[in-house]
């Protein structure tokens, strides 16, 4: 497991390219107006309907109505009233989001009109916007096989849009996947209950059971301290090959180099198969920590995805 930078730790600097900043600034300009629409309108609203304040404090007493719930009367202010007097409660609203986001080789993956890493950007921005309409504080830790960057809590606009650009623009050190350090280092910098969310496509590499113990270890106390829930950025691809003969494919994180004869189709059932129990088995290491998984598709619409999992977890607040 890679090991913990301090809570200040930002990451390398790269070489400042005025190219690529106007690029990346023009993309963040795309996705702030694509989805500020639909924050403003409904995702905002499914955010905090899903995740609650830290809890009820108290704000006053007043006079009662009738109606109130005879519960809440102060009986010693009413007493020394001489008139029943009720007490009024607040949440407590402020919270913390982190965003866990992968920026490992894979991410550059895309077979679709997005790649993983650009979408990956826009659920974190999608995220970012919607907390920062609530008040609420976002964090951002960016991971490969090491932390690449930390850029503490804060609120407003301008941070929202500064963890999209910090996204989009990263260039990682590393290539792997540690999805263990990533959880570990959110752990620690959250002192209070944190809303997290770990944006990755849950790669964990080729040396599959000490990195699913790994994270097993990690998940396990972050899931019982924090509500925790992993955005599962796939793309169609990855779960399925298409039939077009001879395939030359690299994998981004080790450089492997494979041919695949895609034009059989035991060869694509054995394909799809493998990566079902690989994504089933990341899963269930998670769900095994209180963590729950939802599944993005780069070639679909992630906002039906977003609303159903808000109202869900609405209704179990209720």
């Amino acid at each position: 497991m890679s090991p913990l930078l301090p809570p200040r730790a930002t990451g390398p600097v790269a070489d400042v390219d005025p190219t690529r900043v106007k690029s990346i600034m023009e993309k963040v300009r795309q996705i702030e107006l694509r989805i500020r629409g639909l924050v403003d309108t409904s995702l905002a609203g499914g955010y905090l309907s899903a995740f609650r304040g830290r809890g009820i404090d108290f704000d006053q007493v007043r006079e009662y109505f009738p109606g109130d719930e005879v519960r809440t009367i102060d009986w010693n202010v009413t007493a020394r009233a001489g008139a029943p007097f009720v007490k009024q409660y607040r949440e407590e609203r402020e919270l913390t989001l982190m965003l866990l986001v992968d920026v490992s080789a894979s991410g550059d993956f895309g077979s679709t009109q997005v790649r993983k890493r650009e979408l990956a950007a826009e659920l974190a921005c999608v995220l970012a916007m919607s907390a920062t309409r609530n008040n609420d504080l976002v964090g951002l830790i960016m991971f490969s096989d090491r932390i690449e960057r930390f850029v503490p809590p804060a609120k407003g606009r301008s941070h929202a849009l500064r963890i999209v650009r910090e996204i989009l623009g990263c260039t990682p050190e590393g290539r792997g996947t540690d999805l263990a350090a990533a959880l570990q280092l959110a752990g620690s910098l959250s002192h209070r209950r944190a809303v997290m969310f770990l944006i990755s496509d849950l790669e964990v590499g080729a040396d599959r059971e000490p990195a699913l113990d790994s994270l097993r270890r990690a998940a396990r106390p972050v899931g019982r301290r924090h509500d925790v829930l992993a955005l599962h950025v796939r793309d169609p691809h990855e779960c399925a090959l298409p039939d077009v003969g001879l395939l030359t494919v690299e994998d981004n994180e080790t450089g492997e180099v494979i041919s695949i004869d895609t034009g059989r189709r035991k060869v694509r059932e054995r394909f799809a198969k493998i990566s079902a129990a690989r994504a089933a088995e990341t899963k269930l290491a998670l769900r095994a920590a209180n963590i729950e998984t939802v599944e993005i598709d780069t070639s679909k619409p992630y906002i039906t995805v977003l609303l159903q999992l808000f109202a869900r977890r609405g209704r179990r607040l209720r």
